[in-house]
């Protein structure tokens, strides 16, 4: 059974690329919270900037302690002179936290008559000749101008790969294989498809520094040239008491940084977790981390961003201006270059006897996007009123022109008046709340339980007690609340 799942649109316009994608990893959902460094009770920051062989270097710790006895030891490769060193805006690692952050989004079912009423058209094979639709735009692709020339699966996704001739054709051809899009995004399509582009189709001052206990000392910042890519990280560890969180951003103009001499892998990622997550996100994902640190051998780094800073979706936080970035030790804009910017955030836990090596880095060419992020379900909860979602069922199938629009609308009423039509409704909406909706709450519990480690029966029970549910839902007749 198809998943009851809002489909979205993403444009990248500056990096003229177009994804649409499944609600399991949909790009535009709402943004809600995100996981930052202040989770973590001892964490250093430290963002490089890399072109050639030149790199700016800034280094934030979150120091404990007495500003007086604060030490910072860092091997450079090259010597380093005066005007070579500065203290940073505290800010701009603040600024790169928060946008690179990892990330809580939310999405909200649709009623439910608007999605099986559209499914039931699809399911009566709907043609030029009973219905509104110009005959030009039938369903089957060659009519419509859209050609599939790749398909393959990578991971849990299934990729297309569309070219397309004209707009409206590709819009569509989207509408009716049931990816939801803005309306008017025929206009949005076109300059691309003329051209001839493709679609990727998917589902220490002291005498200023005041504050008292839990102390964060302005950044330094030393740049230098060697082609020697790497941060040092032993000497941190000589008076460890335990492992050491170390958030690394990697900013080049080409593409996302790799380690050389440690295995990286993801965090975790694209996982439907349970709605009461939404206010306790920074314990979510806390003991995720950890339980994945654990999992993967405790000497691994975690990539937990990679993106072009010209955009984002969801985004935790507005992207770095220029400005910003120059701080941020990006030395190599131009009001040509504007930002050309891709930012790789990689999470380290590290102690003595699993990272015995400093860090060594290369940059690639991958300009693959990758986010941290976590996705809530809102359930529909709303009284499904089908008779009343004609205009836009309408608008969504037939298109947006009045004349279409009114056609439609005569159309959906009279079949409304066939019994058959109605049921078909009907038992599709049965589904949602008796199959769909309880299907999706086992994942999510499922979800939640794997990534933490929590009881899931806990989890399951939590959902009953506190995601709002149709009255009509048969989860809480498998979980009843608890006395």
């Amino acid at each position: 059974m198809k998943a009851f799942r809002n489909l979205c649109i993403l444009l990248v316009t500056v990096a003229a690329l177009f994804w649409f994608a499944p609600n399991a990893w949909a790009f535009c959902g709402f943004y809600v919270a995100r996981a930052d460094t202040s989770l973590y009770n001892r964490a250093s920051q430290v963002a490089i900037a890399r072109e050639g062989d030149r790199t700016v270097l800034t280094m934030a710790n979150d120091y404990q302690g007495e500003v007086a006895d604060f030490a910072l030891v860092v091997p450079v490769p090259t010597v380093i002179q005066a005007d070579q060193v500065n203290v940073a805006d505290p800010g701009i690692m603040e600024r790169l936290d928060g946008f690179s952050a990892p990330r809580l989004v939310e999405y909200f079912d649709e009623d439910p008559c608007v999605e099986y009423m559209l499914m039931a058209l699809s399911a009566n094979a709907v043609t030029a000749e009973e219905s509104p639709i110009d005959p030009a735009l039938e369903r089957g692709d060659d009519a419509l101008g859209v050609a599939i020339e790749a398909q393959f699966t990578v991971g849990e996704y299934d990729i297309l790969i569309l070219s397309a001739e004209e707009s409206n054709g590709l819009e569509t051809w989207l509408q009716q294989n049931n990816y939801r899009i803005p309306e008017g995004a025929s206009a949005v399509l076109q300059p691309y498809i003329r051209q001839g582009m493709k679609f990727f189709v998917a589902r220490v001052n002291l005498e200023e520094f005041d504050r008292s206990g839990f102390q964060n000392l302005r950044p330094i910042q030393i740049a230098y040239e060697s082609p020697q890519f790497m941060l040092p990280i032993r000497l941190g560890m000589v008076n460890a008491e335990a492992a050491q969180d170390l958030i690394v951003y990697l900013m080049t103009p080409n593409g996302e940084v790799e380690l050389t001499n440690y295995r990286t892998v993801q965090v975790p990622s694209g996982e439907e977790i349970p709605l009461f997550v939404k206010d306790e996100f920074g314990d979510f994902y806390s003991t995720l981390f950890q339980r994945s640190y654990e999992q993967a051998g405790r000497n691994v780094a975690f990539l937990e961003y990679a993106w072009d800073m010209r955009g984002c979706d969801p985004c935790a936080a507005d992207p770095l201006s220029p400005e910003e970035l120059r701080r941020a030790g990006v030395f190599w804009l131009t009001p040509q270059t504007d930002t050309n910017v891709f930012v790789t955030r990689l999470h380290i836990r590290y102690t003595r006897d699993k990272f015995p090596e400093d860090l060594s880095f290369q940059p690639t060419n991958n300009r693959r996007f990758f986010q941290g992020r976590y996705v809530l379900n809102h359930p529909f909860t709303g009284h499904a009123q089908c008779n009343e979602r004609f205009e836009d069922i309408a608008t969504q199938w037939w298109g947006p022109e009045p004349a279409a629009i009114e056609r439609g609308i005569e159309y959906l009423e009279q079949q409304w008046n066939d019994e058959r039509f109605q049921q078909y409704v009907r038992d599709d909406y049965s589904r949602y709340v008796e199959e769909i909706l309880p299907e999706r709450f086992e994942r999510e519990s499922q979800n939640l339980a794997r990534l933490t480690g929590w009881d899931i029966r806990d989890i399951r029970h939590r959902i009953t007690e506190e995601v709002p549910q149709p009255a009509n839902s048969f989860w809480p007749l498998f979980y009843p609340p608890r006395d």
